[in-house]
C-alpha cells in the first residue's frame, strides 16, 4: 500500500479523488493507497443522520451528505483524515479491517504517550473516562465499502479546535465527549508530527497478517441501536 500526502483539500475535491482513486483499485490498475489530507471546516451527515443530529448554527461551515455509514461529523484544520482505498481480500472481513483501522490508530496514539481503547458498542478510539472528564473519542471511523474496496475512513484528532464539536452532538452520543492529542499531551501535537506515525502503523496492519488486539473498555449502548461498525455496502 501507499500513502499520498495531499495536503488541505476542500471536502467535494476529495470526495471525487477519492472516487476516481477507487475505480482505478477496484480496476487494478492502481495499488491500495491511502490519502492522507486536512479538510477546511465542514460537517458530514452519513446515512443514518437524523433532522436533529444537524448543527443549529454551523458557523459558516457546510453540511454535505455523504454516502458512508455512521450520523454527522465534523472535519477542519489541525485533524489528520486518511482515507484507505484498499482492496479487501477474500479473508479480511469488513468489520476485522475497521478493527484493523481501529488498532493502528490506538497504537499511534500510544507511541505520542495517550492511551485509548476501542468501546464495544461504539466506533473510533476512545480514551477511558478519568478525573479529567467522561469517556471521549479522539478518532472517529466511517466507512464504504464498494466492489471489494474501501472508501472514506477516519479522522484523528491532532491540534483541531474543539469548539467546532459543541455544535452538535458527535455521531449522536451524547454521554461522551471529544478530545485531541494536544489536549490530552497539553502541547500542540501538529499533523505533520503524526503522520508518519499513521503511515507507519496502518501500513502494518493493513498488510493483512494476524495480530493481538488491545483489550477493549467497558462496552457501551449504541444510542441509535444500530450496530457498532458504521458502515455501507451495495
Amino acid at each position: 500500500m501507499k500513502f499520498e500526502d495531499v495536503g488541505t483539500l476542500d471536502y467535494l475535491a476529495a470526495w471525487d479523488l477519492q472516487r476516481e482513486v477507487h475505480q482505478r483499485v477496484a480496476d487494478g490498475e492502481q495499488a491500495g493507497t491511502t490519502l492522507l489530507l486536512e479538510h477546511p471546516a465542514v460537517f458530514t451527515a452519513g446515512k443514518r443522520t437524523q433532522p436533529h443530529d444537524r448543527p443549529l448554527d454551523p458557523h459558516g461551515a457546510r453540511v454535505i451528505d455523504v454516502d458512508r455509514g455512521g450520523t454527522i461529523t465534523f472535519h477542519g484544520p489541525g485533524q489528520l483524515v486518511g482515507y484507505p482505498i484498499v482492496a479487501l481480500p477474500d479473508h479480511v472481513k469488513v468489520v476485522d479491517y475497521v478493527r484493523r483501522v481501529e488498532e493502528a490508530l490506538i497504537h499511534v496514539c500510544t507511541d505520542l504517550g495517550v492511551t485509548t481503547a476501542r468501546v464495544p458498542g461504539r466506533s473510533g478510539v476512545w480514551l477511558r473516562a478519568d478525573d479529567r472528564g467522561p469517556e471521549r473519542k479522539i478518532a472517529a471511523l466511517g466507512i464504504r465499502v464498494s466492489r471489494g474496496v474501501t472508501m472514506h475512513g477516519f479522522s484523528l484528532n491532532c491540534d483541531v479546535d474543539l469548539t467546532w464539536f459543541d455544535r452538535f452532538v458527535p455521531c449522536s452520543i451524547e454521554d461522551a465527549g471529544v478530545t485531541s492529542l494536544s489536549k490530552e499531551l497539553g502541547r500542540d501535537v501538529a499533523v505533520a508530527e503524526v503522520t508518519p506515525y499513521v503511515e507507519r502503523h496502518l501500513g502494518t496492519y493493513l498488510a493483512w497478517e494476524p495480530y493481538d488486539a488491545t483489550p477493549d473498555y467497558d462496552p457501551r449502548p449504541d444510542p441509535a441501536k444500530h450496530p457498532r461498525i458504521e458502515l455501507l455496502t451495495p
